[in-house]
Order: structure tokens, then sequence, then C-alpha cells
């Protein structure tokens, strides 16, 4: 496993969760709506550096992805 790969996932865990415990989703639904993202897709690219960022600041294009339904 990369150190690239361990920061996605890392980062992916921690967001599932506060997905789970900021909007009561259950597992699967937390999952589906991070693995289904505009910003899960940006999260995965390595060229936009964004695995690099902190979880709060990933989490944050994913609320708003989430209200608006896209990023800005």
């Amino acid at each position: 496993m990369t150190r690239e790969t361990f920061m996605i996932e890392e980062l992916s865990k921690d967001m599932v969760l506060l997905l789970m415990g900021e909007h009561g989703m259950d597992m699967g639904d937390a999952l589906r709506a991070l693995y289904t993202s505009d910003t899960y897709e940006r999260l995965t690219d390595l060229h936009t550096g964004l695995y690099a960022q902190s979880t709060a600041y990933v989490y944050e294009y994913l609320e708003h992805e989430l209200s608006a339904g896209k990023i800005a």
C-alpha cells in the first residue's frame, strides 16, 4: 500500500464516520454518499493533492456537495 492510498483510506474512514454522526446515516448510506461523490473522485485523483489535506477540509467539500449537489 502506498502512502497516498493509506491517506485516502484514512480520510475516507473519517468522513464516513462524520456522515454517520452528523447526518444520522447508516454505514451503507454513508459509504454510498462518499464513494459516489465528486469529492471522492477528486480525493482519489493524486494530481489534485486533496488526499494530503485535513479531514475537516475535505469534509467541507463533501458537505457542500451533498447540500448543493455540486462542488463550487
